[in-house]
């Protein structure tokens, strides 16, 4: 008699919690009145790559998206391609590029013994014209003393580093990253107004240039249209041809108007369409003599066919998620857009090349005045060449 009545109170017990599970089980319903993500919600690129694969397969070997990247494995990207894998700075000094089982280092020789040496962790750069290195000394990201310089597939001395001095220390932190990552963090400890202490958060560095980097947050975005799959207009996201030519232009400015602007408040928090003199202040100097290196923006803005011009921006002539570049004779195409009977003498226009290559007569390469790089064997330092966006007649 009580195993019958133990049995009968197990079946209620269960009957109960079938009942209660049954109802909080979700009925198939859908929620799209229920909005959980905000403006500031991130979707994360795996998202974003479910409904734009073509553009994501495409920027996967862009060059923003490979402005920075870790190394994981012995790969060192374009700096394999190394002509010498040794550095000399005199007879006594060296560096070499040693592959070892656990990584890639530079490693300092003083009269052939090993004095010191550094794991290559984080390359910066697409590798277009360089790509510098970084090595973690616990949460510092610390530059390393070679740079790979890709015209001229050598190592050489990082920009900035002196001649025959060996240097690990120099940090790469968060106002480099906001041009060559999509997010970082930083923690800093103060004692009143002073900085005492500052490092990066290692784990929350997000590699390259991705989607929400320059199209903001897209939680919202991506949630509406989960819930929403027959709605084919782009909700609560920036749409590029909607912005006014100075919003087109600030968003590439965040990264191309130099790193000495002095910063109101950090740019990763920038979305499309902001307006970028709320995040850089201007300066002075860079506007009235702007580099060729990192002040692309100062220099375009200063030609004529800009200021002559509503609606010529970067995007006139870049795209950003290509995975290839066009050529000196289709950029030059973009030009003949404008300029469909070019005022040339009659020698000029002999030159065939006038046809299919106007850039590097009107935006020639040009010496940085603010990095150049020394060669080993080398006495004085080799300039930085990039090629100038004033356009002009040189």
């Amino acid at each position: 008699m009580r195993g019958s009545k133990r049995l009968l109170l197990i079946f209620t017990a269960i009957a109960g919690l079938i009942v209660l599970f049954s109802q909080c089980m979700d009925t198939g319903k859908h929620t799209a009145d229920v909005a959980l993500a905000t403006d500031s919600s991130f979707a994360g690129t795996k998202t974003c790559v479910q409904c734009h694969k073509g553009i994501y397969d495409s920027y996967l070997n862009n060059v923003h998206n490979n402005t920075s990247r870790p190394i994981s494995s012995h790969s060192l990207f374009q700096g394999d391609s190394a002509a010498s894998t040794e550095y000399s700075f005199n007879e006594h000094l060296k560096m070499k590029i040693e592959k070892r089982g656990n990584g890639v280092f530079q490693a300092v020789y003083v009269d052939g013994e090993k004095l010191i040496d550094r794991k290559f962790d984080v390359a910066i750069g697409s590798g277009k014209d360089a790509i510098t290195y970084g090595s973690w000394k616990k949460n510092n990201l610390q530059q390393m003393q070679l740079t790979y310089f890709s015209r001229i597939k050598s190592w050489a001395n990082s920009p900035g580093y002196a001649d025959q001095r060996i240097y690990f220390s120099r940090n790469i932190g968060s106002r480099c990253l906001q041009c060559h990552a999509s997010y970082a963090d930083e923690k800093i400890e103060k004692s009143g107004i002073l900085i005492t202490s500052q490092e990066l958060v290692k784990s929350s560095l997000v590699y390259g240039i991705n989607c929400e980097r320059c199209h903001g947050p897209a939680g919202k975005h991506v949630e509406f249209h989960i819930n929403n799959p027959n709605e084919k207009v782009a909700k609560y996201i920036a749409l590029y041809q909607s912005l006014s030519r100075k919003q087109k232009v600030d968003a590439c400015s965040v990264c191309h108007s130099g790193s000495d602007r002095p910063v109101l408040k950090t740019t990763f928090t920038f979305k499309l369409g902001d307006n970028l003199d709320e995040y850089l202040d201007k300066n002075s100097v860079a506007e009235a003599d702007p580099d060729v290196h990192g002040q692309q923006n100062q220099m375009l803005s200063s030609s004529q066919c800009y200021i002559k011009s509503s609606t010529l921006n970067c995007i006139t002539c870049h795209s950003v998620h290509d995975d290839k570049v066009p050529g000196l004779t289709l950029y030059s195409k973009k030009c003949m857009n404008c300029h469909q009977v070019p005022k040339h003498s009659d020698k000029t226009l002999a030159n065939a090349m006038v046809k299919t290559n106007c850039i590097d007569c009107h935006m020639p390469f040009q010496k940085s005045k603010v990095i150049s790089f020394k060669l080993a064997g080398k006495k004085g330092l080799d300039p930085y060449l990039l090629r100038t966006h004033k356009i002009a007649v040189y």
